[in-house]
């Protein structure tokens, strides 16, 4: 039985990944400091805050550990982090990372329509990557 209240942690999300620290995932949970900072850009971009989306995805990238995430996990930050390229207004930045996510799980990007929506947005810029207006047309996205 629940009680309806969350469970309360004195320790913030930060400081538990620092201690588990990237790369010793022992539970498979793909928790640990660059979860962390791609949970902060989505976040940022949820409140409006794109230019912080942009730094916190970036410092994510950065890091080997990145590539530890699950494919489906960074291709759906890579959509968070195009989202936050376009209200920036680098359109070329967010079609970068949608052919980033395309290369690393293409069904995300394929079957999500959020995704669609944001190909969409980014191959109307005047300088859209050709291999992402070829991808909008495959998917039937104008």
């Amino acid at each position: 039985m629940t009680t309806g209240r969350r469970p309360t942690c004195s320790t913030r999300p930060g400081d538990l990944a620092a201690r588990v620290g990237d790369g010793h995932d022992r539970h498979a949970t793909a928790f640990g400091p660059t979860a962390v900072d791609v949970a902060r850009a989505a976040a940022a971009v949820e409140l409006g805050a794109a230019r912080d989306a942009v730094a916190w995805h970036e410092k994510a990238v950065r890091w080997n550990a990145w590539r530890w995430l699950p494919p489906e996990h960074r291709a759906a930050h890579l959509l968070d982090a195009a989202r936050a390229y376009l209200r920036t207004g680098d359109p070329r930045g967010a079609g970068r990372v949608l052919l980033d996510a395309e290369r690393t799980a293409p069904a995300e990007l394929r079957h999500r329509p959020a995704a669609r929506q944001v190909i969409a947005q980014v191959t109307r810029a005047p300088h859209a990557p050709a291999t992402l207006v070829q991808l909008a047309l495959s998917l039937g996205v104008t």
